[in-house]
């Protein structure tokens, strides 16, 4: 803060009443920090009209000192919004290691597989789609290191949220539409889990993840919400629940 910024400052403040004060020196400390010198200039130009209005043919029952304070506690309150939201370096995400967040998501897309038994009409996939295996072999699942783990998994949310994105597309009942509008915004939700948890994100080639041992196929709806439930409560928990960072 230059020399002029903080002579401004204090006669403002020594001028004001003790919260008109108050509020012109936080206003006009952030707008140091988020617009420079120059915007302090225009600030302390603006308030000094505020308190010479009659020099400016105005009325003084139009402008008063609560209109002051007004002013200047709501231009404070602007400009700290726009400090915190400004560009800067990142803060660290923080780990999401409590498994009620993922208890949270089996238990709506198990809620999204009700509705699906439910539904009469509007509610078919149109044609077959692939979905990751939901079986685990333990012993072969120990044997893979971290990275292979979360590629597996990421590869699984990746099918399962075309899977899904094709059903919805197709649905037609309103009430599973909500539900599963709900599920592919939690896996959405699922992957900001993973990234908080240095899990690296694994993006599938072009073409998409080709059919394997790793893969099947699914032709009707409740096939695919059930799918769902299953890779959620089984490979993803396997994976949040040993996550190195969580232990």
């Amino acid at each position: 803060m230059g020399i002029a910024e903080l002579t401004t400052l204090t006669v403002l403040v020594a001028d004001s009443t003790k919260l008109s004060g108050w509020l012109t020196a936080c206003c006009l400390a952030c707008t140091l920090s988020h617009c420079g010198a120059r915007g302090v200039r225009a600030l302390s130009m603006y308030v000094d009209k505020m308190r010479a209005p009659l020099q400016l043919g105005w009325s003084p029952s139009l402008i008063n000192r609560p209109g002051l304070v007004l002013f200047v506690g709501l231009f404070t309150l602007l400009l700290m919004l726009l400090e915190w939201t400004r560009p800067g370096l990142p803060s660290p995400l923080r780990p999401i290691c409590d498994l009620r967040v993922l208890k949270h998501f089996i238990e709506e897309a198990r809620d999204a597989q009700a509705a699906m038994l439910t539904c009469k009409e509007g509610c078919g996939l149109p044609e077959p789609v692939t979905v990751p295996q939901t079986k685990v072999d333990f012993s072969i699942w120990e044997r893979k290191n971290a990275l292979e783990q979360a590629q597996e998994v990421q590869s699984g949310l990746w099918l399962l949220n075309q899977a899904i994105g094709s059903l919805r597309a197709s649905v037609t009942n309103t009430a599973l539409q909500s539900h599963i509008d709900n599920s592919l915004i939690n896996i959405f939700r699922i992957g900001k889990v993973l990234h908080s948890l240095n899990i690296q994100e694994c993006n599938p080639p072009a073409g998409g993840v080709s059919g394997g041992e790793e893969t099947w196929r699914v032709s009707s709806a409740s096939e695919l919400l059930q799918v769902h439930v299953n890779f959620l409560r089984g490979k993803l928990q396997l994976l949040l629940s040993n996550a190195p960072i969580c232990h």
